[in-house]
């Protein structure tokens, strides 16, 4: 159980911190803290939530993160579902607590694509539109890499201390290459819960944002597995 309530606090905090840097902070005039700054934000929410719950369930707060360690050998398969449930759940509270915030002053959430953070396909929002097929790949390749960081980082033989500060700062690239074509989800959790307090059109693009990223990391963990067993 202390597991799951650390995914669960772990993923709350990833929504919170990183969607929240996008949607109250990212926008404001001369204050703005822009992609960058929303890039930042995600890293940090998993460098820091690493560091204080890592120790207690792995720090994963993200299915597709649990998949690819199973892939990898890292994870056991009777957790699998727990684990998924706990980050999916804790990312929708994280969700709602930002909802609160953010509709507390009357203000309403955008039909748009993008609005409230959520993750998009096939849709103009930063100036280009990079289509399904530019989504599918970036999502699948994103967390690819993404996973084969985390599986080296957490490696036996990987210098101890230091994986929650690469597998954070590599979170942040990956934000900033590709927020502008899907907004980045590389995480089934993270895009799910603002898509429930968003409207229809970004939960009927949610299949991307499960699909993509759990391809992505499975791929990951047989590959790395067989480049650096465990054993």
């Amino acid at each position: 159980m202390k597991k799951l309530v650390a995914e669960f606090i772990g993923t709350a905090w990833l929504v919170l911190g990183g969607c929240g840097a996008a949607v109250l902070a990212a926008g404001i005039p001369n204050i703005g803290i822009g992609l960058v700054g929303v890039s930042l934000a995600f890293g940090l929410t998993v460098l820091t939530g690493a560091y204080a719950l890592g120790h207690i369930s792995g720090g994963h707060f993200n299915p597709a993160v649990s998949l690819g360690l199973w892939a990898g050998g890292r994870f056991d398969a009777k957790e699998l579902v727990p684990y998924i449930i706990a980050q999916v759940l804790g990312g929708a509270v994280g969700a709602g607590i930002l909802y609160i915030i953010y509709t507390s002053g009357g203000q309403t959430i955008s039909a748009d694509p993008g609005a409230f953070a959520t993750n998009f396909y096939d849709a103009n929002v930063y100036g280009v539109n990079f289509g399904l097929v530019g989504a599918l790949v970036i999502e699948i390749v994103m967390t690819f890499m993404f996973l084969i960081v985390i599986l080296g980082a957490t490696h036996k033989n990987a210098s101890p201390g230091f994986g929650g500060m690469a597998i954070g700062l590599a979170l942040t690239l990956i934000h900033l290459i590709s927020i502008p074509v899907t907004n980045t989800s590389v995480n089934p959790a993270r895009s799910t819960a603002v898509a429930i307090f968003a409207e229809a059109n970004a939960m009927g693009q949610l299949w991307l944002f499960w699909v993509a990223p759990i391809v992505g990391a499975i791929l990951a963990g047989f590959v790395y597995k067989l480049m650096a067993p465990n054993r």
